[in-house]
């Protein structure tokens, strides 16, 4: 009986003309409420599907409307302006490699007007930076040799001062639902390298990185984004090493070593209304320890836009070895657009060692260990096609002092300092 009045009150000719009116009249607010009272009763079509979502879009509810929007286009794809909906509605949702797999079904007219390109450059960014170690000072100059009661035994410790880094992307189309990414990073580091053996000495050692990601993104269906990388890091770094002589005298040398690390990530998520999960694996070789890694999240839009954003994300390891196994850390992200301007924000906790964050593009593949980071962005735009970027790391990392007799490791002390890192970057969108 209820269901009977329902539809006696909600028919299509009646919710058609008032649905019609309210839209006339820009009531956004009620022909949502109206709309969604309509439905509730099983009355559902078109144009009160394209009017939903014009209203959300006028209230900058981009991913709410997006949803009434791909149902209506399902049904009737050769409306243009329908077409542009769809389009903008994706793209201010931030799901680009969606928009731009549909803006290939549409007619070449609308194709112009969005300057939309079957293939090529989509992306060029460069982005520098420095990083230090506030308190190498003090770590250079610490006594370990006596904290550990050192005798006879053979203590090492390496202590990093600073570093640059330089790093380029360029992005390009291979077809409209495949795209590839790709990044070239350098790395100088500058170290002290500390042994104490029968006397103390110390020495500058360098590390030179090099990093290649390459990053293949395509959808799948409607909406099932997969993001695969392979990062290969290869360098060079000096050694500074105790020798014994055949008349048992001892000296000290620095030589040249080199090193090859390889990671490889796959990532998949999609999108859900103001939700939008995701799942990685990462599977690396970094610093001749063979391990995986792989974390969860979820992304919530509470303003159905990418003005403010939140995504908690928990991170697993495996491994070999005691304790290498099971939830290794735990990360909190967001961002919040203000006029023009974006800030974004990152906070890890955890057992942060060769660890690999979103998109395995940043490893962290250096001795030593981090239990907390903080990263702060800030985004400006430089024109309507390119924007600039201040960044702060702030990270906690634990190194050690390590003491060896007969080439096997005996003892060791553990030391932290906060690695501060500043950078700055400029990108093109094409």
């Amino acid at each position: 009986i209820m269901t009977l009045k329902a539809q006696e009150k909600y028919n299509y000719v009646n919710v058609d003309r008032q649905s019609y009116e309210l839209f006339q009249d820009k009531k956004w607010t009620e022909l949502i409420q109206f709309s969604a009272k309509v439905r509730k009763s099983g009355v559902d079509f078109f144009y009160l599907q394209v009017r939903t979502g014009i209203a959300l879009y006028n209230q900058g509810k981009y991913r709410n409307a997006t949803d009434y929007f791909l149902r209506a286009y399902a049904n009737d794809q050769s409306f243009e302006w329908l077409q542009e909906y769809v389009y903008y509605s994706l793209v201010f949702s931030g799901r680009y490699p969606e928009a731009t797999k549909y803006a290939s079904l549409f007619s070449s007219e609308v194709k112009e007007k969005i300057r939309f390109k079957e293939s090529g450059i989509t992306r060029l960014a460069y982005e520098a930076g420095y990083s230090s170690n506030p308190d190498f000072d003090v770590q250079k100059n610490r006594d370990f040799s006596k904290e550990v009661d050192l005798g006879e035994d053979y203590g090492s410790g390496y202590f990093l001062k600073d570093y640059i880094f330089h790093s380029f992307d360029l992005s390009h189309k291979i077809t409209p639902a495949f795209a590839l990414n790709h990044n070239m990073t350098y790395l100088g580091a500058n170290r002290e390298a500390v042994l104490d053996w029968g006397s103390h000495s110390s020495s500058p050692v360098k590390i030179n990185q090099f990093q290649y990601s390459i990053n293949p993104v395509w959808v799948i269906g409607n909406k099932l984004n997969i993001s695969s990388s392979l990062n290969l890091i290869f360098g060079s770094g000096d050694l500074y090493s105790g020798w014994l002589e055949r008349d048992s005298s001892k000296y000290f040398m620095l030589s040249s070593t080199k090193y090859t690390d390889v990671v490889f990530s796959t990532a998949v998520w999609s999108n859900f209304g103001n939700f939008s999960p995701g799942l990685e694996i990462n599977a690396g070789d970094v610093n001749g320890s063979k391990f995986g890694q792989m974390s969860a999240w979820i992304t919530y839009y509470p303003l159905s836009n990418t003005k403010l954003y939140l995504t908690p994300r928990i991170y697993f390891k495996t491994g070999t070895g005691a304790n290498s196994s099971g939830y290794n850390a735990l990360g909190l992200s967001g961002g919040v657009q203000l006029w023009k301007v974006h800030l974004n924000g990152q906070y890890l906790m955890g057992d942060m060692e060769n660890f690999i964050e979103s998109a395995g593009y940043v490893i962290s593949n250096f001795p030593g260990k981090s239990d907390r980071k903080i990263t702060g962005s800030l985004y400006v735009p430089l024109g309507k096609r390119s924007k600039i970027v201040f960044r702060y790391i702030n990270q906690n990392v634990i190194e050690q002092y390590q003491v060896y007799r007969d080439l096997v490791k005996v003892n060791s002390v553990e030391y932290n300092y906060l690695k501060q890192t500043i950078t700055t970057g400029i990108s093109w969108n094409f």
